[in-house]
């Protein structure tokens, strides 16, 4: 390995593990929403997957591969059908290769939370406020091993906003934070052509406060290991299979303690599988299935995507799929597109 490289693997971990020692981790559950309609078709088990501009989100050193400039957007109508027909999930994602540097990533994520009822103490009615809550994220990978390690990070600003003051209490509810995600692709492991692995630590961020200082909640570091084995890939036909796990380590102790301790209630791990077949580089059919027993959200998921390459330069792509929902409705609909130039 290069001088060159040496030093920018260090600077990577530097940007992902010199925060640790001084914050600890707090809530903000819509970060752990997952994006785009090819990742949700597949049962969630996508970040030794992904090769496009939502691979920042699942995956930041999975963007190390990418070689074309990549544009990503995504719409959840979150949990419609349970009577709450206002609330939308947005992702906006963008991706840029530059040779002898490495790839430059950006992404936001939106969660409206729509409009709800606001009263005082003694429960008279002051009007509406709207809900919301926001993250900006700027991320950087880079190949460690040519065509085999792709390590990244990203840095992240939030900004959630709950409900302005009322008769109970004289403060906002609402919260600033930051957080960062570190990740790495391993490509052809052991040897087997096709066989990649993922392993990546999103939302490593100080307590969050809304309102007391004191009831401050921890963020949702969460890990993720995952795996993708390319079946046939040929002009005409394309099979990938994947799975993935994840757990959630958002316990009250300190941050690297957490790293022990907050694998005490295996229960509470989100599992997932998936696999995905491509017909001529067009037409894509995904099935999956997800499993969050502790959330109650188990079942399977089923997706279709169209590709479309032009002038031999340009690929346009829109999903769509469909994953449980949990008790409140049965499935969540994903609309994404993709464009890659």
């Amino acid at each position: 390995m290069s001088i060159r490289h040496i030093i920018i693997t260090f600077c990577l971990v530097l940007l992902g593990i010199a925060p640790l020692a001084a914050i600890s981790q707090g809530s903000l559950l819509f970060l752990t929403f997952e994006p785009g309609g090819r990742a949700n078709g597949m049962g969630r088990a996508y970040s030794a997957v992904a090769d496009d501009a939502y691979a920042m989100w699942w995956n930041p050193g999975a963007t190390a591969f990418n070689r074309k400039g990549q544009l990503a957007f995504n719409h959840i109508p979150w949990l419609q059908g349970s009577g709450l027909n206002d609330m939308f999930y947005e992702y906006l994602g963008w991706n840029q290769y530059v040779e002898d540097i490495g790839n430059l990533n950006a992404h936001i994520v939106l969660l409206d939370a729509g409009t709800q009822d606001q009263t005082d103490s003694s429960g008279t009615a002051l009007g509406s406020f709207h809900s919301f809550h926001i993250a900006g994220a700027l991320g950087y990978s880079y190949e460690v091993i040519p065509a085999k390690l792709g390590v990244g990070a990203n840095f992240k600003l939030i900004y959630s906003y709950l409900a302005p003051a009322t008769g109970f209490t004289d403060s906002e509810g609402k919260a600033f934070s930051f957080g960062f995600d570190v990740g790495a692709k391993y490509r052809d492991l052991a040897n087997v052509p096709g066989l990649d692995m993922s392993l990546v630590i999103q939302n490593i961020g100080p307590d969050v406060t809304f309102v007391d200082q004191e009831q401050a909640d921890p963020s949702p570091m969460t890990v993720r290991l995952g795996a993708a084995y390319t079946v046939m890939d040929n002009p005409i036909n394309k099979l990938i299979v994947s799975a993935e796990a994840s757990k959630m380590l958002a316990n009250e102790d300190n941050i690297f303690q957490r790293f022990i301790t907050g694998w005490e209630y295996m229960d509470e791990a989100i599992y997932g599988v998936g696999a995905e077949y491509t017909y001529l580089q067009l037409i894509a059919l995904r099935g999956g299935y997800f499993s969050d027993e502790a959330g109650s959200i188990t079942g399977p998921s089923f997706g279709a995507g169209f590709n479309y390459e032009f002038s031999n330069r340009y690929k346009l792509s829109i999903d769509f799929s469909m994953v449980p929902a949990g008790e409140l409705t049965d499935f969540n609909k994903v609309f994404s597109i993709g464009f890659e130039y």
